[in-house]
């Protein structure tokens, strides 16, 4: 058809162009409706996985093993030890839209399953060949054989679905899928995938996101017949010495706690009851020592579904507050569970986000049963006897510091390279970090002084100018209060230039005007200001505290520790980096080949 044809002109013959459009919108044939579907639920080998274990934690199993052999086009198995289908629900599970997870007329809102569509089996079957073993608990269990479905020489109108092969088998409770040729049919789809290594990526990764996401499930990964995951459904910490490595997992802490919040119902716009719903937060949270520079080690789970929620992620990173490093992520696995009614699993086509009612709610909830983790855990660990001289001495509070402690047993001994204080304590030697100590009390000295009330300013007379780019110009006009809470008062001098009229001024030490482009950074990068505030209070911090080559003798030292003691995380700067490190005595005993 001809360009003038499509923009409505007249047709060869003379005739309208209506006429020759009057059958744009058609009915689709049920086979190519079959292979587009499939198409949409089947995209590549690890959304075939994701919809097998899907089917498996929904079946119950205890166990899900997932072997991929090369890029998962040629073989994919996923087995478990669920409940397992008799013969006549396994023929029927193969058919579109026959699912055991949702009424006939079941709103999918709400479906506390993870593979409510139900379609799974059938997707599979039109993009390759499905094999499906499984049992109930009968003396003899089912095989079923199926696909692939809509190749390229389907006869168009007319469905080449094949009927399913249902045989014998022998079989455990439970259910074993093994998908072949995967787009053997679809060589469009197939020549569109990546490298092995990069399909096999994706699917390791989604199978560590369920493990973590569930750590009660026993999980294997195998890739070209080498185990490469495996982890117990003993728990999230063993998870994540499942899918991590043992030095990341003792450096965790465990969060399971649960709030109430106010779910924003109807009820008291009416005149009733307002409505509350329980959030649940679980998972394991590595100590601030423990980070990666990119952000997918923060794994988010909602109801034990894997998803991708900024808002929540970033929830958990606000829980860490100030204890990350600069530049650097958390490694978390967090599962936020809410109430199925207040879920929308169906707003993603691959499942991977969910809706959320109340998700402000929500986030709020996360943040604070994060950041209450973290300061009540224990985070005070010990090395292994360590007698080679590469061996680093252990962070105490893994850097993070978050214990309420005291070092009233601590008794100085002396300094070392006039900024540690040696001190001894039971059966360890500390060694603190003055500055980084130091600071970490003027902080908390700080955040308990001016936490309702503005920081203290000084005015600068005459007033400070700062050309500032367009962009810091324009977060500075529009977080004006925000700047003058934060003791900075400024007014427009035209061109991109500011007047600074006051600045920060704690501890009598008046803050330079440039610390201004510091807080704009924050905020300009989508920090709250809450977040701007904590930057700003640890930079103040810094100034007054003890630096190289100060007078500090064992009685200012003892005072140091005293008011580290009563810190609420003692254990860190409020830049992330730890304040005391320690040897055991063993150590040194098996050092020098000692006894005792």
């Amino acid at each position: 058809m001809t360009a003038e044809r499509e923009r409505g002109g007249k047709n060869d013959a003379g005739g309208d162009a209506e006429d020759e459009r009057s059958d744009r919108v058609r009915r689709l044939a049920p086979a190519t409706v079959d292979r587009i579907a499939a198409g949409e639920v089947i995209t590549r080998p690890a959304r075939v996985v994701a919809e097998l274990v899907d089917n498996a934690l929904d079946a119950d199993a205890s166990r899900i093993e997932v072997a991929v052999d090369g890029d998962g086009t040629d073989r994919i198995r996923v087995a478990d030890d669920g409940r397992g289908m008799d013969r006549a629900d396994a023929r029927l599970a193969v058919e579109r839209h026959a699912t055991s997870k949702l009424a006939p007329d079941g709103d999918p809102v709400g479906v506390a399953s993870l593979g409510f569509r139900g379609e799974a089996l059938a997707a599979v079957a039109d993009a390759a060949r499905l094999e499906v073993t499984t049992n109930d608990g009968d003396a003899v269990g089912t095989r079923v054989v199926v696909g692939p479905r809509g190749g390229a020489d389907a006869e168009p109108g007319v469905s080449d679905a094949p009927e399913p092969e249902v045989t014998d088998a022998g079989r455990a409770r439970g259910t074993t899928v093994v998908v072949r040729d995967l787009f053997s049919t679809r060589p469009a789809r197939r020549e569109s995938l990546a490298g092995t290594r990069a399909e096999f990526t994706r699917v390791s990764r989604l199978v560590a996101d369920y493990a973590l996401a569930n750590p009660d499930v026993a999980f294997t990964l195998e890739h070209d017949g080498s185990t490469t995951l495996s982890t117990p459904g003993t728990g999230v910490t063993d998870a994540l010495f499942g899918v991590y490595d043992r030095e990341t997992a003792s450096r965790s802490t465990e969060v399971s706690a649960s709030v109430a919040v106010d779910a924003g119902g109807s009820g008291a716009a009416d005149g009733g009851a307002e409505e509350t719903a329980n959030i649940g937060v679980a998972g394991a949270l590595a100590y601030p020592s423990v980070t990666r520079a990119g952000r997918d080690h923060l794994r988010i789970s909602v109801n034990g579904r894997p998803v991708r929620d900024d808002r929540l992620a970033g929830a958990v990173r606000a829980g860490y507050g100030r204890l990350l490093p600069d530049g650097r992520e958390p490694v978390a696995a967090v599962d936020v569970a809410v109430p199925p009614g207040r879920v929308d699993p169906n707003v993603h086509p691959a499942k991977r986000e969910v809706g959320l009612r109340d998700a402000d709610a929500v986030a709020d909830a996360v943040e604070s049963i994060v950041a209450d983790a973290l300061t009540g855990a224990d985070l005070r660990r010990k090395a292994d006897v360590a007698t080679d001289l590469e061996t680093a001495l252990e962070p105490v509070g893994g850097t993070d510091g978050s214990r309420a402690a005291t070092f009233a047993d601590a008794e100085p001994i002396g300094t070392f390279r006039e900024l540690y204080a040696l001190v001894e304590s039971g059966d360890e030697l500390l060694v603190i970090d003055t500055h980084a100590a130091h600071e970490r009390v003027n902080y908390e000295r700080l955040a308990r002084a001016f936490e309702e009330d503005p920081v203290p300013t000084a005015g600068i007379d005459p007033p400070a100018t700062l050309s500032l780019s367009a962009g810091e110009a324009a977060t500075a006009e529009a977080h004006a209060e925000t700047l003058a809470t934060l003791g900075f008062e400024t007014e427009p001098f035209g061109g991109g230039t500011v007047r600074v009229r006051t600045v920060p001024a704690p501890f009598g030490r008046t803050a330079d005007p440039e610390t201004l482009r510091d807080v704009l950074a924050a905020l300009s990068e989508g920090e709250t200001p809450r977040d701007a505030r904590e930057r700003l209070l640890a930079d103040l911090a810094c100034h007054p505290s003890l630096k190289r080559g100060d007078a500090i003798d064992r009685s200012a030292i003892r005072a140091l520790l005293d008011r580290l003691g009563e810190c609420e995380r003692p254990f860190a700067c409020p830049h992330g980096r730890p304040t005391v490190l320690s040897v055991d005595e063993a150590t040194f005993t098996a050092g020098f080949e000692r006894d005792r």
